[in-house]
């Protein structure tokens, strides 16, 4: 049984969560005795997902199939999957997954099971894990359908490359009958270099504890000291001191990090939500009461003006030891 993975890219480089989707589904096809496909979008680097597992790379070379339009990627992934017959499709849970999967699940009648955290168990059906109430339980889903789609959780998994290489072929698609309404004028999009929240490893993120946006300035310089990508609270987003894309939460992006440092934030219920899969979490906060010292791993009680840059301090030091 073959096994179909959607990969998406930006800036022609493939995307971490497609990375780690394609050695999901390379694991699941192995699992099934059948051969890992990836199709690709407008890929550049399409050889590297022979590194995490896949066996053959269809490249779409065509810049109107892109998750700007789902309905042209729809099609384009029902005709890879009738080529190579196809009975499970893989997406990363990411924006792309969530607009297209849907869609490819509404058209072809596959079973769709979303934020999956868990390799199938095959024993008695096809049965994942998923995350449900915003990650304080988990759901065991068993697909019953013929076709199966499944979306995994960024970072539940990580990135494990060997040494692997996948063919990669041409895949032409005609979607000039398809007309979605959709026209692309211009894509905006922050730094290139600075790694999407539902990918990042690491993140800071800082609250209303900060008192102002101008106060930002040592929370950037230790995400740049680490690599880390900068998140806020909500109350941040929603008062303009900080771009929504940034907000992390239930409301918000939900992340994984492997670290998540919060500074000034008092730990909602909303935000925690949003944040609980972290591998580690450390609070900055002068407020010793405050409930998100219940959910972290580590603590600091003091005043982020004082605390901030004498870590940054630290870190950078850390940094010139070590290399």
């Amino acid at each position: 049984m073959s096994v179909l993975i959607v990969v998406d890219t930006k800036n022609g480089e493939v995307k971490k969560s497609s990375l780690e989707a394609a050695q999901y589904g390379a694991q699941v096809a192995s699992a099934l005795g059948g051969e890992a496909v990836a199709l690709s979008l407008n890929a550049n680097n399409a050889e590297v997902l022979g590194t995490v597992g896949v066996n053959k790379v269809l490249n779409v070379t065509d810049a109107s199939i892109s998750a700007s339009d789902p309905q042209k990627v729809v099609a384009a992934i029902v005709a890879a999957a009738n080529k190579i017959g196809a009975k499970v499709v893989v997406f990363a849970h990411d924006s792309t997954g969530k607009a297209v999967a849907p869609r490819l699940s509404a058209k072809s009648g596959a079973g769709l099971v979303t934020n999956v955290t868990s390799l199938p168990d095959t024993s008695n059906g096809f049965v994942v894990s998923k995350n449900v109430f915003s990650g304080k339980a988990h759901a065991q889903v068993n697909i019953l359908s013929d076709e199966k789609i499944v979306s995994i959780l960024p970072n539940a998994f990580g990135v494990k490359a060997g040494e692997g290489s996948a063919s990669v072929e041409a895949f032409s698609v005609d979607v000039s009958g398809i007309n979605s309404g959709i026209t692309v004028k211009e894509v905006k999009g922050g730094n290139s270099k600075v790694v999407p929240l539902p990918e990042a490893e690491l993140v800071v993120s800082a609250g209303r504890g900060l008192k102002g946006p101008e106060n930002w300035g040592m929370v950037e310089e230790m995400a740049g000291i680490l690599g880390a990508t900068t998140a806020c609270s909500r109350p941040v987003a929603d008062i303009g001191w900080r771009p929504h894309h940034e907000h992390v939460g239930q409301t918000g992006v939900a992340i994984r990090p492997n670290l998540y440092i919060a500074i000034g934030i008092s730990g909602a219920i909303q935000h925690l939500a949003g944040v609980n899969g972290s591998k580690v979490i450390v609070v900055i906060n002068k407020d010793p009461e405050a409930p998100f010292f219940k959910a972290a791993d580590y603590g600091v009680v003091g005043d982020a003006f004082e605390v901030v840059p004498r870590l940054n301090e630290a870190f950078r030091k850390f940094k010139a030891a070590n290399g």
